[in-house]
């Protein structure tokens, strides 16, 4: 990027897909690889691999909110 047009920040707000291939892992390869800078906000753990999910944590919203301000403030500021 240039002074111009400096690199997007993209925050990504998802759950966790510990295989790799959807949620927070897949958007900040996607946002990387289009050039953006990659933040995240993550709403679930998952246990999963390529074949299926076998448990669910969800993150309370209360900290999902808390997780989100921070990065807002941060990042455009």
């Amino acid at each position: 990027m240039t002074a111009d047009h400096p690199t997007p920040i993209v925050l990504t707000i998802a759950g966790s897909d510990s295989s790799g291939g959807a949620g927070i892992q897949a958007d900040i390869k996607s946002i990387s690889a289009t050039g953006g800078y990659a933040c995240s906000v993550i709403t679930a753990l998952t246990a999963q691999n390529t074949q299926g999910v076998s448990a669910i944590y969800p993150i309370s919203a209360d900290f999902v909110s808390k997780l989100t301000r921070f990065c807002i403030s941060d990042l455009t500021s």
